[in-house]
């Protein structure tokens, strides 16, 4: 499918290029797409194809900030929404570090949210077992992205990722870890972490 848009994109495939070139070219996707295929759809202007498997190479290995950054600015300029919300997500999980988790929401009869939860917006309370001086619960904010589906309804169940919005609160956090989400007071879900992936401190080696 071609994706093409009128002055707003005239740089989309320079950006898209230059995505490319921060690719190693012994990358693949599952389906064993490389960055040669990709120059392919580039050179038959098919951007909004080849945004969406450069996509998936960076699911493959650690790339750079830059990297996404230019997916991001590219996606915004195609007005493939959807495409920039994950980009600008994906750069917020390299500056931030993100966890992955396994989520179950509370059913609706358990808790005060009725309406199910999106990807990117939510900005959920955690508690991390902190305390307060004064002995109360101390929690943390960071952001919900679920993977492989854009809601989650009270009752369901996905895994999501993380990313704090202070780091330093989340670095006792490892793998197996429950930990609980709230919108209020009130345990909104329950989370188990899956994987931890630290703050880039330094760029991945290409």
């Amino acid at each position: 499918m071609v994706h093409r848009v009128d002055n707003e994109g005239t740089d989309v495939p320079e950006l898209l290029e230059s995505a490319s070139l921060l690719v190693p070219e012994d990358t693949a996707t599952d389906n064993d797409i490389t960055v040669r295929d990709i120059w392919d759809y580039l050179v038959h202007d098919e951007w909004g194809t080849a945004l969406g498997l450069l996509e998936e190479l960076g699911d493959a290995r650690p790339l750079p900030l830059t990297y996404w950054e230019k997916l991001a600015e590219a996606a915004e300029r195609l007005r493939m929404e959807r495409s920039a919300a994950w980009c600008r997500w994906r750069c917020s999980e390299i500056r931030n570090g993100v966890f992955r988790a396994d989520l179950t929401l509370l059913a609706a009869a358990e808790a005060r949210r009725t309406t199910p939860i999106h990807s990117g917006v939510l900005r959920p309370m955690w508690d991390l077992g902190h305390l307060l001086p004064t002995g109360g619960r101390s929690v943390s904010i960071a952001a919900l992205w679920m993977e492989n589906t854009p809601l989650l309804e009270p009752g369901g169940r996905a895994t999501v990722r993380l990313v704090p919005l202070t780091p330093a609160h989340w670095t006792h956090v490892q793998t197996g870890r429950q930990i609980t989400m709230h919108e209020d007071r009130a345990v909104a879900g329950i989370a188990v972490i899956l994987e931890v992936r630290p703050p880039a401190t330094t760029m991945p080696t290409l």
